[in-house]
């Protein structure tokens, strides 16, 4: 008995080692997130430009947010709630024609009986926007739709004659914005479409046997099978498509001939880069405008979430408990 004990004693734990291995995710997680997070909320409340160093409070927030007497205020709110206008019409314009155009072709892939020869190669097709980077799409799409004559598109209506002169695509407000938001879609529509197969597959298919014997029609089999089982998959994918799209950066500040953005694509975090990036930084500016990004998402992400909760579980609850 008490050699037992003593071996016990004697026995290594090897669990420390596990925590050795995943130590250098947590710090460079903490270096890399954490320390800028903390950061952005401490230089919320300091001034911009030469007064960088001075604790200012809320004025960041409330030249932002409301504006105020001075004119330099003034514009910097008007200009702000501009970009937050622009990042929720990008937004919701591009995610309607992804989620329609995902839904329907996840529905057709996954019916088994339509027989689809080389889905396979389809997918990985629709799937290869997602990979391609920002900058080469934006690149490509400038290359074809620039407001020059040389623009491809331009150049092809020009010679059939189809346009007296060059069409402003990318400074026309809603052409340039129809451009970003269609540019979005198609990078993303694969990655949805994907994520909507996957649930719609792990549906049981007696579901879909009993609805057939019961005869079900494939409208009805649809709005009232597939799509409250794919609930959960649909508030995920409005949530990370929200919060991708109140971060839209990319497209909107690349979209553009000459160094001037345009005002119709300057979205909220273009707004934070262009005020980050000046000649005399507007610290204060940028970060308050990140904290108010961030308080949007959060919001926003726990008011779609709520659809995802069963708001009867408790009741049910304490009477299954009675």
């Amino acid at each position: 008995m008490q050699a037992t004990s003593a071996k016990r004693r004697k026995m290594v734990s090897y669990a420390k080692y596990g925590y050795i291995f995943i130590a250098p995710f947590f710090l460079a997680y903490a270096f890399f997130m954490i320390y800028p997070l903390i950061n952005t909320f401490v230089l919320s409340f300091k001034g911009n430009g030469a007064n960088a160093d001075q604790w200012v409070g809320l004025q960041n927030f409330q030249y932002l947010l409301f504006g105020g007497e001075a004119r330099a205020a003034q514009a910097i709110n008007k200009e702000f709630m501009s970009s937050l206008g622009n990042t929720f019409i990008l937004w919701i314009g591009n995610f309607i024609v992804q989620i329609i155009l995902s839904l329907l072709l996840a529905v057709w892939f996954s019916d088994v009986r339509i027989k689809i020869k080389g889905t396979g190669f389809f997918k990985v097709v629709m799937y290869l926007p997602n990979i391609i980077t920002a900058a080469s799409v934006a690149g490509m799409f400038l290359m074809l739709f620039g407001n020059s004559k040389y623009g491809a598109v331009n150049s092809l209506f020009l010679n059939m004659e189809w346009l007296l002169e060059a069409f402003p695509f990318i400074n026309d407000v809603w052409s340039s914005r129809i451009l970003v938001m269609f540019i979005q879609s198609w990078m993303w529509f694969g990655n949805t479409m994907l994520l909507l197969m996957s649930g719609i597959f792990g549906i049981d298919p007696s579901i879909y046997e009993a609805a057939d014997i019961d005869g079900s029609s494939g409208a009805n089999t649809f709005f009232r099978i597939t799509m409250p089982i794919l609930k959960p998959i649909f508030i995920y994918v409005f949530i990370t498509s929200m919060i991708g799209g109140l971060q839209m950066f990319d497209i909107p500040y690349l979209l553009h001939e000459g160094r001037t953005i345009r005002p119709s694509l300057e979205t909220g975090a273009v707004f934070i880069y262009q005020y980050f990036h000046q000649t005399s930084p507007n610290y204060g500016y940028s970060a308050a405008a990140s904290v108010i990004l961030f308080i949007i998402t959060g919001i926003l992400g726990i008011f779609v979430y709520r659809f995802n909760t069963d708001s009867t579980a408790p009741k049910k609850k304490r009477k299954t408990a009675k």
